[in-house]
């Protein structure tokens, strides 16, 4: 059953093209979704007073996700090699305000990239960190490693590594196979299409990307070695719950906005 937080929460027109250009393009590919289930008032304290934890079945789920960039750039310019591809590990959690705009907060971004990191950072206010970085593929396992270079505490990182599978599916016959159905928690915790973020004077920003759906796979983590968590203050009470992987989206990314 739907739980009733997403009945209330209008979750499908975030997923819905803005009308107005991108000012940039993405390419995600070999994405790990792993997330622990927390309780929504441990996370409390380290979001900005103006959101709200936004819980599933009770809970509010904090995740690591690991992936590949590539062909990013500004829509006025082709790729740029050297600049348009990298790895990230981001630690997220899922907020709302007041009671609408379902997204994203990040407590860290860790990217391969120096140039990332300081546009990340000075134009989205975001928390992005330079970090040494692999994403290695045999078969059907992948296995990302990190290791934190700058600014900051250095060293923090870790090892994932997760075998997938077949695609997710099945409940609902309208929907291709891997897409999430709306109201499960696939759909809960990789269907998020804004991202919330605060300038150093307080004023919080909201942005958007869209993508077509994830196609959604079935993952088996092998091995969770990191410290992402505690670095970003977070302390959760069990293990991993959920783990996903999908081969990737092209996106397009839509500009800051004040809320």
């Amino acid at each position: 059953m739907p739980e009733e937080a997403a009945i209330q929460i209008d979750r499908i027109a975030p997923t819905r093209q803005p009308d107005e250009a991108p000012t940039g393009y993405h390419r995600w590919r070999n994405l790990l979704f792993v997330h622990w289930r927390i309780p929504a008032i441990d996370l409390e304290p380290l979001l900005p007073e103006r959101l709200t934890v936004d819980t599933y079945d009770g809970s509010a789920w904090v995740g690591i996700v690991a992936f590949h960039l590539d062909g990013v750039r500004p829509w006025w310019s082709p790729p740029v090699s050297g600049v348009s591809s990298f790895h990230e590990t981001n630690v997220r959690t899922y907020v709302h305000l007041d009671g609408k705009h379902p997204g994203v907060w990040f407590f860290s971004l860790d990217a391969s990239n120096s140039l990332a990191v300081r546009l990340g950072r000075w134009r989205w206010h975001l928390a992005y960190q330079r970090a040494a970085m692999s994403i290695r593929k045999t078969g059907l396992r992948v296995r990302y490693e990190s290791e934190r270079l700058w600014p900051g505490q250095t060293g923090v990182g870790g090892t994932l590594e997760a075998e997938y599978g077949d695609l997710t599916g099945g409940l609902d016959r309208n929907r291709p196979a891997g897409q999430a159905v709306p109201g499960t928690l696939e759909h809960f915790l990789a269907e998020r299409y804004f991202l919330y973020t605060q300038r150093p004077d307080g004023q919080l920003l909201r942005g958007q990307v869209h993508h077509s759906p994830y196609p959604l796979r079935e993952a088996t983590l092998l091995e969770c070695q990191q410290t992402l968590l505690p670095a970003a203050g977070i302390k959760p009470h069990g293990d991993v719950e959920h783990v996903l992987y999908s081969e990737g989206v092209d996106v397009s990314v839509f500009p800051l906005r004040p809320v």
